[in-house]
């Protein structure tokens, strides 16, 4: 790409920082609203990445990390273009919704268009703005509402490129994911553009692990990229990261009051006993079992479950015991209690 950077028909031009606010059509009570957009340009051209969090208006841990992310003193030693979103979806970040006020998932709405439903209509601004506009790409997500994620990046691993940023990004688990109808990673993917899927945390909640492992593995992928300079540290990677080509979700076989036994990150077999069920009416007790041997990587937060809901999601990989053993070290390294010098984690932790 050129050294011009134009977004909203404004010039950015090299070694500055901009927020661009492009608008967005206004609430029915006349309250006008706009998308933020952070633009940081090196003192030299070079990749343009897009960071983008809370296309579902609820999944939040993404605002704080892209926060963490602008703060970072080594931005002033970037090379090329960051393009930093921090709420895509405003207006479900209003009512505290993963949708939009239509109801649709906006993450099923690429690439949209401009005479389509108001998904369609964000979508395509998005497009037009922000994914034109870049090289790469990082998509930040949690769980859905009372449901947490572990750590994990989603992502088409059978690119060579896209594969080379999931490994240097730095969690342990790599979902080979493939590309959802409508979703932005299949519309980024279209035009060329690799794509990185990070999911971690629960919806509405601010969680310290996954805000420190998102804003660590940004960093590592943009020193990848050459955007900012290789870290001096001689701290050495813990680990390769782990691909599951497979994963399924645990359901309900009946209604009542949940608790969990297996965790997140915990290696289970097939047929444990990873959860019980209470029905309080009849006082029968259900258990639930792992359908398949692997790690869980997502599981329910709420007691009250109806049958048939999914319970927990179970990535299925060679050697499970390994990766569970990774699981432990990521936490222990990406923990608040943590002693060892972490220069990227310079603010008091959300606790």
């Amino acid at each position: 790409m050129a050294d011009d950077f134009i977004i909203s028909g404004e010039s950015i031009p090299l070694r500055s920082r901009r927020l661009v606010e492009l608008p967005l059509p206004p609430l029915y009570t006349h309250s006008p609203l706009t998308l933020p957009v952070h633009v940081v340009r090196g003192s030299k051209s070079g990749p343009r990445l897009f960071v983008s969090a809370a296309l579902h208006g609820d999944e939040l841990n993404g605002t704080e990390i892209i926060r963490r992310l602008l703060n970072q003193p080594a931005l002033k030693r970037l090379r090329g273009t960051l393009v930093a979103v921090p709420i895509v979806n405003v207006y479900g970040l209003i009512h505290q919704s993963r949708y939009l006020p239509d109801r649709r998932d906006l993450n099923r709405s690429f690439p949209g268009s401009t005479k389509g439903s108001l998904a369609a209509r964000l979508a395509h601004l998005f497009m037009k703005e922000i994914v034109h506009n870049c090289t790469h790409g990082i998509d930040l997500h949690t769980g859905a509402i009372h449901r947490s994620n572990l750590p994990q990046i989603r992502a088409n691993l059978d690119d060579s490129e896209t594969a080379m940023l999931a490994d240097a990004f730095g969690v342990p688990v790599l979902l080979n994911a493939n590309l959802r109808d409508g979703s932005l990673r299949e519309a980024a993917a279209e035009h060329g553009i690799p794509m990185l899927l990070y999911e971690a945390g629960e919806a509405l909640r601010f969680d310290e692990v996954p805000i420190r492992a998102g804003l660590k593995g940004i960093i590592n992928v943009m020193r990848q990229l050459g955007m900012l300079p290789r870290s001096r540290s001689r701290q050495q990677r813990l680990h390769e990261p782990f691909v599951a080509r497979s994963s399924s979700w645990v359901r309900a076989t009946a209604s009542g009051l949940f608790r969990k036994i297996g965790a997140l990150g915990s290696r289970v077999r097939r047929g444990d006993i990873i959860g019980l069920i209470d029905d309080p009416f009849s006082r029968d007790l259900y258990e639930v079992t792992a359908t398949s041997s692997g790690i869980i990587i997502g599981c329910s937060e709420i007691p009250l479950v109806h049958e048939g809901e999914a319970l927990f999601h179970i990535a299925r990989f060679e050697d499970a015991r390994e990766v569970a053993g990774h699981v432990d070290s990521f936490h222990s390294v990406f923990s608040p209690d943590e002693q060892a010098e972490q220069p990227d984690f310079d603010e008091p932790p959300i606790v």
